[in-house]
């Protein structure tokens, strides 16, 4: 499974949507992910791909983190998987 087929299988959970209904340019807000939803999303995020993923739950505008769409998250967990090998 790849990375980006792996992050929208845990933003879908999160969302209780079918992987298919999860597309790159939705938002979590358009996902119906609220902050709690977010943080269990980055721990499984971690977990699932053995990284640390740089997100202060404090001050989600000041992480490096880019949470802003799906695309986003996918493009962010990439590096960090790419930066880990």
């Amino acid at each position: 499974m790849s990375v980006r087929d792996r992050v929208i299988a845990i933003l879908a959970e999160q969302a209780v949507l079918d992987p298919a209904e999860v597309s790159p340019e939705m938002s979590l807000e358009e996902l119906g992910i609220d902050s709690l939803g977010l943080v269990e999303a980055i721990f499984a995020i971690e977990e699932s791909f053995d990284v640390s993923v740089p997100f202060n739950a404090n001050e989600p505008g000041k992480s490096a983190f880019d949470i802003t769409s799906v695309a986003a998250i996918i493009a962010a967990v990439e590096g960090l998987v790419a930066a880990r090998a």
